[in-house]
């Protein structure tokens, strides 16, 4: 026997065959490949990760974080990411040397540098006149910034510099080996800290950098490949939405952002996250703000190594304005 549908269901049975489906605000974007790295780069992107962890996230994205510049910037230009969180005078390197292929977008992190020492007689910069100063990153924006800092204070010819090869060998020896100082990043600044109650933070390199410079030490931003944007300028627009709201949430909410940082792998524990965020100088700038920091950063740059920038200091095309 047939079943017959009373006159009601036949109605709601029609309607749903004439009225279209409501779709997913990202159903029509494309899914966005973001990469970053591990460090205070990828601390403010933490909670849009788990936001998409969760299912809650309303674009689709891909999320992979790597330990090495080359790691993110490779697969950037091969097409194989959208979007990379990456240092400022990388993506500078990556627009010249693909013709405009690679924009900055915006600005993420300020200067995350920091002189440390578990000396109690060294209190000051002057302080390290005579004495030999651990970092990394020698040809890299640690180099480019401490030299920067010595010059300006006249230091340039009394102090050297040790480079080791990564942050996580200088923390080592600062743990270890008494009357050490070093140059390091957070948030290997805060777990030093919180290691050793002689270790003290002698200057912050991003307020020195001002007030030599007169601008911000902007150290890391959003690269944007731009055969992906071209063609998916709402991809793009809601990522930044996305993404300055994620930064604005670990900013504003540390205690509830650090165990999303622990679970990414970039820092050993929830007390260090939250600690490690306001010295972490986590930022979402855009706009001539940004644009006169960059430029004025990659000047410094530009003089101490033309190479550093990728050969000449990028105009105005250099930029993405969604």
């Amino acid at each position: 026997m047939r079943k017959i549908l009373a006159p009601l269901a036949l109605l709601v049975l029609a309607l749903s065959a004439c009225s279209p489906s409501v779709p997913n605000p990202g159903d029509s974007l494309a899914t966005v490949r973001v990469g970053s790295l591990k460090g205070p780069t990828t601390m403010g992107l933490v909670y849009l990760m788990d936001q998409v962890d969760k299912g809650q996230a309303a674009q689709s994205y891909t999320f992979s974080v790597q330990g090495t510049p080359d790691a993110v910037s490779v697969p950037l230009v091969a097409g194989q990411l959208d979007i990379a969180l990456i240092p400022i005078n990388l993506a500078a390197v990556l627009f010249n040397q693909t013709s405009g292929g690679v924009q900055l977008a915006a600005v993420n992190t300020l200067g995350v540098l920091y002189i440390v020492s578990n000396d109690p007689a060294v209190a000051q910069l002057s302080d390290l006149k005579g004495r030999t100063v651990l970092n990394t990153g020698q040809g890299t924006t640690p180099q480019f910034v401490i030299d920067k800092v010595l010059a300006g204070n006249n230091l340039a010819d009394s102090v050297t510099v040790d480079y080791r090869s990564q942050a996580t060998e200088v923390a080592s020896v600062l743990a270890t080996t008494p009357g050490s100082i070093a140059v390091l990043p957070e948030p290997y600044v805060t777990a030093a800290l919180a290691a050793d109650p002689n270790a003290h933070i002698v200057a912050d390199l991003n307020t020195e950098w001002q007030s030599l410079t007169g601008s911000p030490l902007v150290t890391s931003c959003v690269a944007v490949a731009k055969s992906f944007s071209d063609d998916n300028a709402d991809a793009v627009a809601n990522f930044m939405t996305d993404y300055a709201a994620s930064v604005q949430f670990v900013n504003d909410n540390p205690a509830e952002a650090a165990p999303m940082i622990v679970a990414q792998g970039l820092a050993p524990n929830a007390q260090v996250a939250q600690d490690a965020i306001p010295r972490a100088h986590i930022v979402f700038m855009t706009g001539d703000g940004a644009k006169q920091a960059v430029i004025a950063y990659l000047t410094v740059l530009f003089a101490a190594d033309p190479k550093s920038v990728g050969g000449a200091i990028p105009g105005d095309s250099f930029f993405y304005n969604a």
